[in-house]
């Protein structure tokens, strides 16, 4: 009897995948491409990697679904790293020669994007021709770009603001339309008003944050190095020169409140500790943060540098930008860009309504949702604002070396403060640079 129930057993198992055979032939033909496009679509798939859940990796989540709507087939992997890890973990591959496990896409700081193009020749996917240059911010082409060819499509604005509490302004007899293009000299005065009126400091200042300076020099349309990207540019620099003095007077006036780290800077202005907030705007939900302070802000633009015909009121401080790497699957990574940050205007009002987040694709900046007046701001149009200084901001070449020279100022800065004379300072910047930076 249980050899007899084996054996019907067996039969059934026979059987049914006799009746199946044709439904397993007919995936195979899908799967090896045999079947049509849509089995060969369906193997494809590309890997991002990005930092930032509530920023980066938001915005790639949206893109993902606008593309998604007519582009089903592409399976698109979102991995978070920290910037860090990315940074590490890049330089880890491309220096052995490997691309294993690389993505297909990678999200690159603005101020790094030149060290990786030039150290890794040939390890990047150039995109040229394929998304209109023209169509972003100027200043974002050249970080993004080498010997002629485009291998990052822009992301970000770092466009910079100056954001300024109104009621503390008022104290000391000011509106908005005092702090309309201003240049630091005058916001320096303002600040010693409303001092004495409030009691309150200007803003917060951390001396061993260089990010100020940055702001200042690039007014300018210069930096750290030459147009090269890779000579210092520091002794006879006169704009960080400027930049310097302004720092110490604002420290030594006791204009500024110290801080060290960032839950510091954010407790600045959340606590109304300050009256204004010179940064990126992406500083924007930090400072929203705070409800309780909704129609007490407004943004104006940022102060140029006193003695300086060429300083304008627009800089930048961050910002990043998408690369691909030279790897299968470079083709639909750089459609997937292509037809999300390097097009869609739709999914830019997005960024806008739900991240707060600014792109630099300027034809986005018709859209209703740069025109949105802004309550917590007294009904300004914000980024219609930021949108518009964002085309100003000059175009510099960040080169290789931003974070490797501030770590040198940082020093010369403490030793200016202390009472080293400034030029002093900055000739022995220029030194450590040249020594170091080969």
């Amino acid at each position: 009897m249980k050899k007899l129930i084996f054996m019907l057993f067996f039969l059934s198992i026979v059987l049914l995948a006799a009746c199946s055979g044709g439904d397993s032939d007919s995936a195979k033909e899908t799967t090896d491409g045999s079947g049509g496009d849509e089995g060969a679509d369906s193997e494809e798939a590309i890997t991002i990697w990005a930092w930032d859940p509530n920023f980066n990796m938001k915005a790639m989540e949206l893109a993902k679904e606008k593309y998604a709507a007519d582009n089903p087939d592409l399976e698109i992997n979102l991995v978070e790293y920290a910037q860090d890890d990315i940074i590490q973990k890049l330089n880890t591959s491309l220096s052995s020669g490997s691309t294993s496990g690389l993505p297909n896409i990678v999200l690159i700081e603005d101020y790094r994007a030149q060290s990786f193009l030039q150290a890794y020749p040939g390890s990047f996917h150039p995109i040229t021709g394929a998304y209109s240059t023209d169509d972003f911010a100027s200043y974002k082409i050249a970080p993004t770009s080498l010997d002629g060819e485009n291998y990052g499509l822009p992301f970000d604005t770092g466009v910079v603001g100056l954001y300024v509490r109104t009621d503390y302004l008022a104290e000391a007899g000011y509106s908005i339309e005092d702090l309309q293009n201003i240049d630091w000299n005058k916001y320096i005065e303002i600040a010693r008003d409303v001092k004495d009126a409030t009691g309150k400091h200007m803003l917060t200042v951390d001396p061993n944050d260089l990010g100020l300076i940055r702001m200042m020099i690039q007014t300018t349309g210069t930096w750290y190095v030459e147009e090269d990207g890779a000579t210092p540019n520091i002794a006879d620099n006169e704009a960080i020169k400027a930049g310097f003095e302004v720092f110490k007077e604002l420290i030594t006036e006791d204009l500024a409140k110290p801080v060290s780290d960032w839950s510091q800077f954010l407790a600045g202005f959340n606590n109304g500790d300050v009256a204004s907030v010179p940064t990126g705007n992406w500083i924007t939900p930090s400072i929203k943060a705070e409800e309780s302070q909704a129609g007490q802000w407004a943004v104006v633009p940022f102060p140029s540098l006193p003695g300086f015909a060429d300083s304008i009121n627009a800089t930048n401080l961050g910002g990043s930008s998408w690369y691909v790497l030279d790897v299968d699957g470079k083709e639909a990574a750089t459609d997937f860009l292509t037809k999300t940050f390097g097009s869609n205007t739709e999914l830019y009002q997005d960024f806008i309504t739900e991240i707060g987040a600014m792109g630099t694709y300027l034809p986005a900046s018709e859209g209703d949702a740069y025109q949105v007046e802004d309550e917590f701001f007294g009904g300004q149009t914000i980024y219609a604002d930021f949108s518009h200084w964002a085309e100003e901001i000059p175009q510099v070449n960040f080169g290789l070396h931003t974070y490797a020279i501030e770590d040198i100022l940082v020093v010369e800065m403490q030793n200016y403060l202390n009472g080293k004379e400034v030029d002093q300072a900055l000739a022995d910047a220029q030194t450590q640079a040249e020594a170091q930076i080969k």
